[in-house]
């Protein structure tokens, strides 16, 4: 059902893993220079003028599938189980965005002892308890339609 719930969840939830390509993941500062990763890779700062310096060719087709996978979700209210299996499945794809992330946070000039994690570190773990909570909406609308049925 369009309507319910889970589509708010799953539009949330794609809202979320789209901000990766605004909020940086990871930030650092080595003096006059500062450091930031998102989705499409890592920039330089110096002076007022931001320069990429490596692009994250991978890392940002990996984003934009979950997005995606994530968004086309939502028009698949017909088949809920088909629903449920995208939807955990596109959970273990946010986890290895994490992850995937996370090692590029380690790669950033000045070595791990410079990073600042910023909210972009958190955003695919908030974007996996959308998910989660779309799931139980889906389990939701399966039990009010079972219960429906025993009343017929």
């Amino acid at each position: 059902m369009i309507q319910r719930i889970q589509t708010i969840w799953l539009l949330l939830a794609t809202l979320t893993i789209c901000c990766l390509f605004f909020i940086p993941v990871v930030t650092a500062a080595d003096g006059a220079v500062s450091y930031k990763i998102i989705a499409s890779g890592l920039y330089k700062t110096a002076g007022g003028e931001t320069t990429q310096i490596e692009s994250y060719l991978a890392l940002m087709i990996s984003t934009i599938a979950t997005a995606l996978m994530c968004f086309v979700n939502i028009f698949n209210f017909k088949k809920r189980t088909a629903q449920k299996r995208i939807i955990l499945a596109n959970i273990s794809f946010m986890i290895g965005l994490a992850f995937w992330n996370n090692i590029y946070a380690k790669k950033i000039p000045g070595g791990s002892e410079v990073i600042n994690y910023s909210l972009g570190a958190i955003l695919p773990i908030i974007a996996i308890l959308f998910a989660v909570l779309a799931l139980k909406g889906i389990v939701n609308d399966e039990k009010l339609l079972r219960s429906a049925d025993r009343l017929r």
